[in-house]
């Protein structure tokens, strides 16, 4: 009897709904990468004929998308028009001030990964080489670069205001990708000339990134492995940024002995992260995201606040300081410094 009385309680629905959830995305990327966010951002509101000619689509396939759509509260259906919700607008619209279309095609590139997670768990191995998005590719490599130009745009305007940087004039931007965090500071921090540090076909994209916003006398890039290009001394301040979720223990705790070498006293080091608690459990986006990146890197996975903040005591730094910046990504901004 209490058996089953324990199994009317339980409800199927959660476990159901989980089994679903790539229905969601799938339907966010396809209409984000057709342009129909986009098209809509134009036309304010238009029928599926006007939608299907702009966009290029079949009429059927293009209503069944749609409506999709709206069933998910991308857009808003009156009558037999569409039209982008405010939501939508603000985050799905190229160009919108909260622009996310570019960021959430790396979550789309990486959804094939995804569904080889089994041979991850069987294999302990990555199921695709990171140097697609590295290099080899090269529009694997560009999409990527974008996309976490795209992130780091939100993030870094988040962020970059809480930075006391005061007083500080060189900056070593450690797997700086895009260079959009060392624009964003060179653009609130006159004083401050940065410089990113990353491979080749990554900086070859910043470059451009960099030149766009009229940044290049300022956000210098150098082409290189931060794991074996040498960090020039003479820095106060040694940045990484969403960088050190793809290194072993062993590879984050040599960096931050030459990023200390490099640093002159009283300098400072940043880490930007995800990051857990200790348990390696929560959050909850976090500990997916983990996964994230075994399956695309090598030694990829997410540390907890408290191992970073052993990894940079061994290396020498003081003064340890941490923060939980707000949603919607939980990224932790964690300060420390070189003894003067």
């Amino acid at each position: 009897m209490r058996q089953d009385q324990t199994n009317v309680s339980l409800n199927p629905s959660r476990i159901v709904d989980m089994a679903s959830a790539f229905y969601d995305s799938c339907v966010l990327f396809a209409a984000s990468d057709l342009g129909i966010f986009a098209r809509l951002s134009e036309l304010v509101a238009a029928d599926v004929a006007q939608i299907a000619k702009a966009c290029d689509l079949n009429e059927r396939g293009a209503r069944l998308l749609l409506d999709a759509c709206t069933a998910l509260g991308l857009l808003e259906k009156k009558d037999h028009t569409y039209q982008n919700t405010p939501e939508t607008q603000m985050f799905l619209a190229p160009g919108a001030p909260g622009d996310l279309s570019q960021a959430i095609r790396y979550n789309r590139d990486v959804y094939q990964a995804w569904s080889r997670l089994a041979e991850l768990a069987r294999t302990g191995r990555p199921v695709e080489s990171p140097d697609l998005h590295l290099g080899h590719d090269e529009e694997r490599t560009r999409t990527f670069v974008l996309s976490m130009h795209g992130r780091a745009l939100g993030i870094g305007r988040a962020v970059v205001g809480q930075l006391q940087l005061q007083g500080r004039k060189r900056l070593l931007d450690v797997g700086g990708g895009p260079g959009t965090y060392s624009v964003l500071i060179a653009q609130a921090n006159p004083e401050i000339t940065c410089t990113v540090l990353d491979l080749p076909a990554v900086v070859k994209v910043a470059e451009e990134l960099i030149q766009a916003e009229s940044m290049q006398d300022r956000v210098k890039t150098q082409a290189g492995d931060y794991h074996n290009t040498a960090f020039s001394p003479g820095y106060d301040t040694v940045n990484f940024f969403g960088v050190l979720h793809q290194e072993s223990p062993d590879s984050i705790r040599e960096l931050f002995k030459r990023a200390y070498v490099a640093l002159e006293p009283g300098g400072l080091v940043h880490v930007l992260d995800m990051m857990t608690d200790a348990t390696h459990t929560q959050p909850k986006f976090s500990a997916l995201f983990a996964v994230n990146m075994a399956l695309t890197s090598e030694n990829g996975w997410v540390f907890s606040d408290q191992e970073l903040e052993d990894w940079l005591g061994e290396a020498g730094f003081v003064d340890f300081k941490r923060r939980i910046l707000a949603p919607p990504m939980p990224h932790w901004l964690v300060t420390a410094h070189k003894p003067g």
